[in-house]
Order: structure tokens, then sequence, then C-alpha cells
């Protein structure tokens, strides 16, 4: 479980998060991911009270992809490796693939109920970097998801 790198060539950009589990109320998640045309496709499925699945797409802009990589660039998420992590189990799975430049990386792991979860794991300080950058990314979609879909406006 090491994450993967392959030699890409030096502009390449593409980040996925997905976090889901399969329970009582069948497969839940939310996933999102930035490809390399600037496209931004964003996907939220929950079954529970009835819920369907809410699919939305929008085009960013280089500035918005820009502060994309600086979030990651900051997070220095391209310098930890994933197997000292929970594996996912019963209560769901994370996934995090980016591309950025030359570096692939893909990591999965359990869900992360609390920080107290990181604390406690074989690797805190690489979990940590792990949790704080998906904090930062599902901030990020949902206020592009939030101010490109606005119905009524403020």
């Amino acid at each position: 479980r090491t994450p993967e790198r392959a030699e890409m060539s030096g502009d390449d950009f593409y980040v996925r998060y997905y976090v889901g589990h399969k329970g009582k109320f069948g497969h839940e998640f939310l996933e999102f991911e930035f490809r390399p045309d600037g496209k931004l496709r964003y996907a939220n499925n929950s079954n529970y009270k009835n819920d369907t699945l809410i699919r939305k797409e929008v085009y960013v802009n280089e500035c918005v992809v820009q502060m994309l990589k600086r979030v990651i660039t900051d997070s220095e998420i391209l310098k930890e490796d994933d197997r000292n992590w929970p594996m996912p189990d019963k209560v769901g799975r994370q996934e995090l693939e980016i591309v950025y430049g030359k570096d692939h990386i893909s990591f999965t792991t359990s869900k992360i109920g609390s920080l107290l979860d990181v604390q406690e794991s074989k690797d805190p300080e690489g979990l940590r970097a792990f949790y704080y950058l998906v904090q930062d990314l599902k901030c990020f979609v949902f206020a592009l998801i939030g101010m490109h879909f606005k119905i009524k406006p403020i």
C-alpha cells in the first residue's frame, strides 16, 4: 500500500477525493474531482430520508486551479506515504488521488472520525496532513459549488 508514483509530464494536474460506505441506506458517498481541463465534478449520494444523488459539474478558471495547487503544496501531502494508515473497514473508506506535475499519489484509508483517530494511528504526522488537506479541499469545493449553483441571490 505505498503511494503510486508515476512519471507524468511537468504540467499535468488532477485531484480526486472519495469518501463513502455501504450500510443501512445503501452506498452513500461524497466524491469530487478536478480534471486537467478545469472541470470540477461533484457527486453526493445519500439515501437517508430518501435523498437522491446530487451531481454538479462546473469549469473553474486558472486562478482557482492555482489556489488549489497552492493548498496541496502547502499541505506537503506529496511527501507522505499511506502504508501505516488505517485500512478501510466497515465504517468506510477515503481515497485521495493527486497528479501534480511529475508526482502521482494515490492514498486509501478508513474514514477518520476525529483528530483522536489521527493521534492514535501509527503515522499521526502523515495522517494529520491528510486529514487537514481533506478538510480544506471539502471547504474549497463546497464554496465553489455553493457560489456557482446558488439559486436565490443573497
